[in-house]
């Protein structure tokens, strides 16, 4: 194989009129080489990181939160696997369409807030998360029901590849803070939204067809742009968009998150919990733990 991939390249090299062509097609080969390599990582990280929040907070008679989203996808492999080895007995709350999919998909059981109103557990990822766990969410237009679900549950638990491990929201996230708005209203709560806190607040469009993104609820969304550079009281923020009437909700998930799975391109992960825990708050799946081996201790 590799002299079928090295020949061409050498018998370019040895004519110079095609010089510039052989360093194109290396230049190309090395860009596709580099991206599929980042992707392969990115996945990596992805599946340790649902992989290792499963099996550290998933327990016989729960209720579960799925969330939604690409590493969510990871999270429902292994509860399925699970239930398979350990004959679990679970109901899935689902934050979107597409989780109530991958829930049926995989006869998880189906549940619902009406049947299921306090959760023990809800899993979901992030499209960013600062140093104090506070959370942009809703780049795929799912975040009203996702903080329903997570408001419900009693741990709310995050999974993301490592590139959303920031110190300051707005790092490496450049698509803002989506703002689900009721459709009549989204030009009035754009003005007030750029009137209040500055920045930009563009209607989210949609890419595979014409017209704006639509939400599972009927609503628009608005991508507040801010100001990455500067330093924001989120509470406040959010506390001062949802005030604004047409507003359903926001993507910042502000002092709900209780850990944070961040898994690496080598498939390591790493764990943040919030700061604002005690112990009375702190994870169930903490407080099993420390049961068990007191129970070994003695």
């Amino acid at each position: 194989m590799c002299r079928v991939l090295i020949s061409p390249v050498r018998n370019l090299l040895f004519r110079s009129c095609d010089r510039p062509l052989c360093l194109s097609y290396l230049i190309r080969m090395g860009k596709r080489s580099f991206s599929e390599a980042m992707e392969d990582g990115i996945t990596t990280g992805k599946r340790a990181a649902a992989v290792q929040a499963v099996n550290d907070h998933i327990r016989d008679n729960q209720v579960i939160g799925i969330g939604s989203g690409s590493t969510i996808v990871f999270a429902v492999e292994r509860i399925v696997q699970r239930v398979k080895e350990e004959k679990l007995n679970l109901v899935c709350i689902p934050t979107s369409f597409q989780a109530k999919q991958l829930i049926q998909e995989h006869d998880l059981v189906l549940g619902s807030l009406e049947r299921h109103s306090e959760l023990d557990v809800a899993i979901d990822g992030a499209d960013e998360a600062d140093a104090n766990l506070d959370l942009i969410k809703g780049g795929g237009g799912c975040l009203t029901q996702e903080k329903i679900v997570a408001s419900c549950a009693r741990d709310f638990i995050v999974v993301a590849d490592s590139r959303k491990d920031v110190d300051k929201l707005g790092t490496t996230w450049k698509r803002g803070v989506s703002i689900e708005v009721i459709p009549l209203a989204y030009k009035p709560i754009k003005l007030k939204v750029e009137k209040l806190l500055g920045g930009l607040a563009n209607l989210r469009m949609a890419s595979k067809k014409a017209g704006p993104v639509v939400t599972d609820n009927g609503n628009l969304i608005l991508d507040w742009i801010f100001d990455e550079t500067k330093t924001y009281d989120w509470e406040k923020i959010n506390f001062t968009i949802t005030t604004i009437p047409g507003v359903v909700e926001t993507g910042l998930f502000v002092k709900m998150a209780k850990m944070v799975y961040f898994g690496t391109p080598d498939g390591k992960v790493k764990t943040r919990t919030a700061p604002w825990l005690t112990l009375d708050t702190e994870p169930s799946a903490h407080k099993h733990d420390k049961t068990e081996a007191n129970g070994r201790s003695t």
